[in-house]
């Protein structure tokens, strides 16, 4: 019979330290990390761990430590949309679990989306139930990350929110991006040159849009812009509004691959020739980005990379550290054939 079958009794931590021969408070050091007990008495006490099955009560070792081990990952964003074909949320995920899992720390996946979600994040949160949170997807100026910071509940956001920062944040530099994309839609010879905006009540399409319009400023050439929500139909949507608009468009960008992706559908719908009639490029650098026909020039950020910087922001938040109010990854320009 294995330690946990019925019949058997659950070994405790002072039958480890009696295997070990150890006192319970040493055997209690070592099950909770310490640095203070000696290798081989160490070495003593996890083999008892291994040959008793032992499995420490994590709600009584809360009550000495004050922590859980736990750490949400808020996304304010519908079930639907989290677990749709838009890979900007699992790429978050990996990043910060990757991280987590790796310091011995469990991942807590919350989706908000309305009122109610936002009370029971907070309940939650406040309840003592994680040791910290980090908040993906912001859209206009949600008070939740405020609020848990103002309850002194560890907090780190994907993206600078809208209004004046108030806790730590991550973000890439969007502005850049978009510059650097219809930089190159410029130095290629297109004139005419058309964007897919994302969301303006979030600040990733807010400052994609300001990259793209000071760019062309620039350059004496006006702006012709149609807004997305990041996904796939809306960028098949705002595609046919832009070409009704202007019909000799000879480029786009767009503020997201998926959007991107829905433009190339609705230009070979109109029977338009990519790149030769109209050029294409995307923000993102997702996996898709290389299998759209024709593949997709696109500017990359570095999703994973945000997920995994905002996991150890927050643990060293945790652990008494400091840490820069903002965090800037660098975007790049991946040029394949749609541009």
């Amino acid at each position: 019979m294995g330690p946990g079958a019925p019949g058997r009794e659950r070994p405790t931590l002072e039958s480890v330290a009696a295997r070990a021969g150890v006192s319970r408070a040493t055997a209690s050091r070592v099950v909770n990390g310490s640095p203070t007990v000696a290798p081989h008495i160490r070495e003593a006490v996890l083999r008892a761990i291994t040959d008793l099955g032992y499995v420490p009560n994590q709600a009584a070792r809360s009550l000495v430590t004050q922590r859980t081990d736990s750490f949400a990952l808020v996304l304010t964003e519908s079930a639907g949309r989290v677990f749709s074909d838009d890979p900007f949320f699992p790429s978050i995920v990996q990043g910060a679990s990757q991280v987590l899992d790796a310091a011995g720390k469990q991942l807590v996946l919350m989706m908000v989306n309305s009122g109610a979600s936002h009370e029971r994040v907070e309940q939650y949160t406040l309840g003592g139930h994680v040791d910290g949170v980090m908040v993906a997807s912001l859209h206009g100026a949600d008070p939740l990350p405020g609020t848990l910071a103002r309850r002194n509940i560890p907090v780190v956001v994907n993206g600078r929110p809208l209004g004046r920062p108030t806790v730590p944040y991550v973000d890439v530099d969007n502005e850049d991006g978009a510059r650097l994309a219809v930089r190159h839609l410029l130095d290629t010879g297109r004139r005419r040159i058309a964007t897919i905006a994302g969301p303006q009540d979030m600040v990733a399409g807010i400052d994609r849009l300001n990259g793209y319009r000071a760019e062309l400023n620039d350059s004496d050439r006006r702006s012709i812009i149609a807004t997305g929500d990041f996904t796939r139909e809306s960028g098949i949507a705002a595609m046919r509004q832009l070409l009704a608009d202007d019909p000799e468009l000879d480029a786009v960008f767009a503020a997201s691959d998926l959007m991107a992706a829905g433009a190339l559908r609705a230009l070979r719908q109109a029977g338009r020739r990519v790149p030769d009639d109209v050029a294409v490029i995307g923000f993102d650098d997702n996996e898709i980005a290389r299998y759209t026909e024709p593949p997709l020039t696109t500017v990359r950020q570095p999703i994973i990379d945000l997920g995994r910087t905002m996991a150890r922001l927050l643990l060293r938040i945790v652990d008494g550290g400091g840490v820069d109010p903002a965090t800037v990854l660098p975007t790049e320009l991946v040029v394949r054939e749609s541009a």
